[in-house]
């Protein structure tokens, strides 16, 4: 046995035992390799019974036809639920799953109902990370464009889930989408390099292969950089040239093979982030934009006015949240971070 085989084991076998950031950081390059294809097997839709949620299980429920998950419908009943509140949500969460998506038969949908009474971002994640949780989809409370927070819900649970989150916006943008039969036509990726970036790629190279999406994918240069053309292909021949080492990276990013099912874009452009990001997605007509939890600039755990943050507030369309999937620490520090994030 080889010295890089030995020390493999030897990390696999820190990872069954380690909890939290050691863990987490470990898991991006042995448990989520590069590009590695997604698979969804479970999805987690949150709702409070409020009429804003209906698009937001319309996405859960394709999503979860589109990869033959299963769905979990979650009512969030909150601290002080009223008598009878569980069999009143789960009795209302069927109503909706009856009224909002259409019946199958070719290929029905396997879900079931539960109720979370308590702190919901602390109860939605230890239910997500002990269902083993692929995905979260949950509503916006929030306008498009509105310069305003999250919902403090909405926005403790991005922060603290142990599996990616999708945020659906209201909007007349969704209801177009999802009437017109096909989720995301164009898949917007905000790359910046970093390991979060990387696995915010290998969810839109997932998503556009399974839904024959156009891939585009942004690289945004700080302001204070030398003036730029926006699109990748414009970019100078000269190798010391940050815009074109950016628009290189970029290029090769993208597996070669990916180039035969989806039409793939690549710019760089120049300027605030979040900025570069919303306009580039109001003018492309983007479905979808996928970023990471964290990266340059990008993280959740930031002041407000980061740019994961803008970019959720204000995106027209859904929002994924890329991050590895770990399980929840069963102690009082994880318990602490939910709460504080609240």
């Amino acid at each position: 046995m080889d010295r890089k085989t030995t020390n493999y084991k030897a990390a696999r076998s820190l990872l069954k035992t380690w909890v939290g950031a050691n863990y987490i950081e470990l898991s991006r390059d042995l448990i989520m390799p590069k590009n590695e294809r997604i698979n969804i097997e479970r999805i987690l839709y949150t709702t409070d019974l409020s009429t804003q949620s209906a698009d937001a299980l319309e996405y859960a429920a394709a999503l979860a036809r589109s990869f033959g998950a299963k769905l979990l419908l979650c009512h969030m009943a909150g601290s002080q639920p009223f008598y009878g509140a569980s069999q009143d949500g789960q009795r209302r969460v069927k109503e909706m799953m009856v009224k909002h998506t259409p019946a199958d038969t070719a290929s029905p949908l396997n879900w079931e109902t539960i109720t979370l009474e308590g702190d919901t971002p602390a109860e939605v994640a230890r239910v997500a990370a002990e269902r083993r949780i692929d995905l979260i989809v949950m509503p916006s409370r929030k306008a498009p464009r509105a310069a305003t927070l999250l919902d403090s819900t909405a926005d403790a649970i991005t922060r603290t889930a142990p599996c990616p989150v999708l945020v659906i916006p209201q909007g007349p943008d969704v209801d177009g989408i999802l009437s017109s039969g096909i989720m995301f036509k164009r898949i917007l990726v905000a790359y910046d390099f970093s390991g979060d970036s990387e696995l915010a790629l290998t969810y839109g190279l997932s998503l556009a292969q399974e839904f024959q999406s156009e891939l585009h994918l942004i690289h945004v240069l700080s302001p204070a950089a030398k003036a730029i053309p926006r699109e990748a292909k414009a970019a100078p021949a000269s190798a010391g040239n940050a815009f074109h080492a950016a628009a290189k990276r970029l290029y090769n990013a993208v597996p070669a093979e990916t180039h035969l099912w989806s039409e793939v874009k690549q710019v760089v452009s120049q300027g605030p982030p979040y900025r570069e990001i919303l306009a580039y997605a109001a003018e492309n007509e983007i479905d979808l934009i996928c970023i990471g939890a964290s990266g340059a600039g990008f993280g959740l755990w930031a002041l407000f006015g980061s740019n994961t943050d803008r970019i959720l507030r204000q995106a027209a369309c859904p929002v994924l949240i890329a991050r590895p999937l770990r399980p929840v620490a069963n102690n009082a520090s994880f318990t602490a971070r939910c709460q504080a994030a609240s």
